[in-house]
């Protein structure tokens, strides 16, 4: 049974203007979605007014109690009413939409917090007198003089107070709180030249600092370097390779952690276009196309990575909130970020990330009874009588490990000092070489290290000779929509290069003449299909290019060094000097380090030696 639909009345709509107040709370439903949004806004104001300190207060995770306070340039009081008044802004003039070098531009964030809560603006600009304004609900009243410091102080209490709906749908105090101390961080790794200070003040008491980032000093890269050493941790900071490259007019720096670094989740990413903190498609799937070849697929890479270009080569204004971004060619950034951070890799060489040793000194490390106590500070015992006879040991019958034996003559050749991996000394297990170094010792996987070795060779040898290619005997044709067969052929000559030779077979179907020989039999529909998800969700596809690195890392899995054999002294400080020269050696095929290396300090301490 249809039911009429109740919007639908006997007589006609009328169509009616809305009141300015219920215009400003359904803006700021797309502007200000909770209160980590609202602090975002106030920030980003700050940062625009030439802050150089900013500090946050905010209660209940920002229900009762948002406060931005900041050193910046200030207002004046012919300033101030036009600030609280919608589409207002000093950003921009309005002549050039795409000419914004600034975090704001809209000019809807204060009328926007000032219809939904009470709001409390504090300022005074260089060489006036301080004023102050109210605004609760979209009600403002009257200017009054006040005193305060240069700067700008916004307070707003009780935010969605007059929008009680959106209030119902906020989360706990405590995920709020999570997403202000997100926003914030981020915030604070865009400026690390400013100082951000982060507290809760929520019930009784000067509150509790949360988060604290003080202006670094010296260059880009030395103030960022520190910047993330302190919101993302000491960890990312020591396994982080720094990124600097530059392709038409798109400037990309930063730093990415070694593969050996990875996450179980996508939460170490962060994206700045020009300074803006985003979260864009385009450049996730870069960042996990430069990292495709070095990780499972459960685990995902750390960065930090700003893109700098001309404002004019990227469009910001396709979102309220300005989270997303949308470039000019999206082709170049997606290029950029894969070539320059696949470079950065390759320039690692074998070096892997030290929260592997760390984990491997950590497992070593015995559970914590009480005190140590080592058997020369515990008491005298009365001695006992021995216990009887035990029979002597036998020989075991497969010894489980060997000691490495080396001419007198090669024992210059394999000093440890001469070689980052230093010098095999020992074989355990069958499968694990003990080399020493200058410095400590090394544990390399043979069959790990020697697949990865491996691996790279095979992909150097496609890459000078191409990448052969079968015709089919007869052509698959295979239909699809028009704009489907637009964007398949516009990447033709790329799946070309692959092997994969597709061309126009007459409206809309094309027709697929060779296909890649080392994938053997293909299903070329399928696989066409995969590449056109792909072009649609990242601008881009490797469909070909990981199925081709997949076999290939196949083959260098079955042709590898096995485990349980035995290695000559020769062979493994063979294998330790290729290592050392060949690019990506510190990680397998699959994202797990080939070796760990433990400095003698801490082998010293395990023992209790220092």
């Amino acid at each position: 049974m249809n039911v009429a639909n109740p919007n639908i009345g006997a007589s006609r709509p009328v169509i009616r203007q809305l009141d300015e107040g219920a215009v400003n709370r359904i803006a700021a439903g797309e502007v200000v979605e909770r209160p980590a949004s609202a602090i975002k806004e106030l920030v980003e104001n700050a940062l625009d007014a030439s802050a150089r300190k900013i500090a946050i207060d905010y209660g209940d995770g920002g229900k009762t109690l948002i406060r931005v306070q900041d050193d910046g340039c200030g207002m004046t009081a012919t300033d101030l009413p036009l600030a609280l008044s919608r589409h207002a802004t000093s950003k921009i003039d309005g002549s050039d939409l795409l000419n914004i070098q600034t975090f704001g531009f809209r000019g809807e964030a204060l009328p926007s917090l000032a219809a939904v809560g009470r709001l409390t603006i504090v300022t005074r600009a260089g060489g006036d007198d301080g004023v102050e304004a109210s605004v609760s609900g979209g009600d403002e009243k009257p200017l009054k003089p006040a005193a305060c410091n240069p700067g700008t102080t916004v307070t707003i209490r009780d935010l969605f107070y007059a929008t009680p709906a959106r209030l119902k749908f906020l989360r706990s105090d405590r995920a709020e709180a999570q997403a202000i101390i997100d926003v914030v961080k981020r915030l604070a790794m865009a400026e690390p030249f400013v100082q951000f200070v982060l507290r809760d003040v929520s019930g009784d008491g000067p509150g509790r600092e949360v988060f604290r980032a003080d202006a670094q000093q010296g260059d880009l890269f030395g103030a960022l370097h520190g910047r993330l050493a302190r919101v993302l941790g000491r960890e990312f900071a020591e396994n982080a390779l720094a990124i600097d490259a530059e392709r038409e007019g798109l400037h990309l720096t930063g730093f990415a952690a070694l593969p050996t670094y990875s996450r179980g989740s996508a939460v170490a990413q962060y994206f700045f276009v020009n300074g803006r903190p985003v979260k864009d498609k385009l450049l996730v799937g870069a960042l996990r196309g430069a990292y495709s070849d070095f990780l499972s697929r459960d685990r995902h890479p750390a960065a930090a990575l700003f893109l700098d270009c001309d404002p004019k080569l990227v469009d910001v204004n396709v979102h309220p909130a300005k989270s997303e971004v949308r470039f000019r060619d999206p082709g170049i950034a997606r290029g950029l970020i894969v070539s320059a951070l696949r470079h950065a890799l390759a320039e690692a060489g074998h070096r892997a990330s030290t929260t592997v040793s760390t984990a491997t000194l950590g497992a070593m490390q015995p559970e914590p009874i009480g005190a140590r106590v080592y058997q020369m500070d515990q008491a005298s015992r009365p001695v006992s009588a021995p216990p009887p006879q035990t029979p002597a040991f036998q020989e075991v019958a497969a010894p489980w490990g060997r000691v490495a034996e080396t001419d007198p003559d090669e024992q210059t050749a394999g000093d440890p000092g001469d070689y980052p991996l230093g010098a095999a000394r020992g074989q355990v297990h069958e499968n694990y070489i003990i080399a020493q170094t200058a410095t400590g010792m090394v544990i390399v996987d043979q069959h790990a290290a020697h697949e990865r070795l491996v691996y790279e060779k095979l992909k150097r040898q496609m890459a000078e000779n191409g990448v052969a290619s079968q015709a089919l005997l007869i052509p698959e044709i295979v239909e699809l929509s028009a704009a489907d067969c637009a964007s398949l052929m516009q990447i033709s000559d790329d799946l070309a290069r692959l092997g994969f030779v597709v061309e126009p077979f007459g409206g809309d179907a094309i027709a697929v003449r060779e296909t890649p020989a080392i994938l053997g039999v293909v299903d070329a529909r399928a696989l066409i299909l995969d590449i056109l998800d792909e072009l649609a969700d990242q601008n881009a596809s490797e469909n070909i290019r990981m199925r081709i690195d997949a076999i290939l890392s196949r083959v260098a899995c079955h042709g590898s060094i096995r485990s349980g054999r035995w290695m000559k002294t020769e062979e493994m400080n063979a294998l330790l000097r290729e290592m050392e020269a060949t690019p990506h050696s510190g990680q397998c095929n699959h994202g797990r380090p080939t070796y760990v290396e433990l400095k003698l300090s801490d082998i010293e301490r395990l023992f209790g030696r220092t």
